[in-house]
């Protein structure tokens, strides 16, 4: 698990492409000396294993379904990446959580300044939309970040300076496309309601004429709190 907090930037030194998987060389520009093999390390938000060590760098390897999900399959020899150890017991979960577990890539549509700090504007799959909310959590090249606005297929975040500072998000520009992880709490109660909302809208469209609640008018079935309550949830 990491916390979305980036702890600094990595330059790739090689990219050895091999078919549809790629073995990455990264420097971290930042003190990052005392590796593990197998450790986890997010590489713009995406969770590769540390395979071997030379010097201050690491070798990770991304799979075939890694670089078809995430922007990692574009990065060439030079680029920067955001990079983030994976959460120990004990620290301070400053960010959200996140598994490093790309969802889709979001197209950034507009940028502008917003006093000291900066505005991205970026469009993602509509399909999605159901676990992103204002003021909620994203993860965008790894990086924590707080939901502005948003709607079915779009969403706004407001970028302060030291964050512009600390990650590659200075760079972006309009068409950039970057890893988007969804808030996994939001995945995780989307799935386990899922059944039971089906169920409650199954039962109200079984039920003659809608009835409704005495007090509100509105009809009585559907998922509701008493629904959940009587469930367990």
């Amino acid at each position: 698990m990491f916390t979305g907090l980036v702890q600094g930037q990595g330059r790739v030194e090689a990219a050895q492409r091999r078919g549809a998987e790629t073995r990455f060389q990264i420097r971290p520009l930042f003190d990052l000396s005392d590796y593990v093999l197998g450790e986890s390390i997010a590489v713009n938000g995406a969770c590769l294993s540390v395979e071997s060590v030379s010097g201050a760098s690491f070798a990770a390897y991304a799979s075939g379904e890694t670089l078809s999900r995430t922007n990692l399959g574009k990065l060439r020899a030079g680029d920067t990446v955001n990079l983030e150890r994976a959460l120990a017991l004990g620290d301070r979960l400053g960010g959200h959580m996140v598994s490093g577990h790309v969802d889709c890539l979001a197209e950034v549509t507009e940028t502008a300044p917003a006093g000291e700090s900066r505005r991205y504007v970026l469009s993602f799959p509509a399909e999605l939309g159901i676990y992103v909310v204002e003021k909620g959590s994203v993860a965008l090249d790894g990086i924590s970040l707080t939901i502005n606005e948003c709607g079915a297929d779009f969403l706004s975040v407001n970028i302060i300076p030291d964050t512009q500072r600390v990650t590659t998000i200075s760079r972006w520009q309009p068409g950039y496309r970057a890893n988007m992880e969804v808030d996994i709490i939001g995945k995780y109660v989307a799935r386990m309601v899922g059944p039971f909302a089906a169920k409650a809208a199954g039962a109200s469209g079984r039920s003659s004429g809608q009835s409704s609640d005495k007090s509100s008018g509105k009809p009585s079935g559907g998922l509701s709190e008493a629904f959940l309550r009587e469930h367990g949830f």
